[in-house]
């Protein structure tokens, strides 16, 4: 998988745990998930694994010499 995708996929996986988080917290509402603790848990999960995508796509692009963006 190129670099630049992996980065992309971590940035929108990351903001949407974020938001699934805060709306599970019930900070967010207007959804279904707004109060619901399994989205308090689905959401910082995937917003981690985003962080994760986001880190090995730049890590891989510094190994491989390409340029960041």
């Amino acid at each position: 998988m190129k670099n630049w995708l992996l980065t992309i996929v971590g940035v929108v996986l990351a903001i949407a745990g974020v938001i699934w988080a805060l709306q599970g917290f019930g900070e967010i509402g207007g959804s279904f998930m707004s109060g619901d603790s399994v989205w308090a848990v689905i959401g910082p999960v995937v917003a981690v694994v985003g962080l994760a995508l986001i880190a090995l796509g730049l890590l891989r692009a510094r190994a491989h010499g390409t340029p960041r963006a």
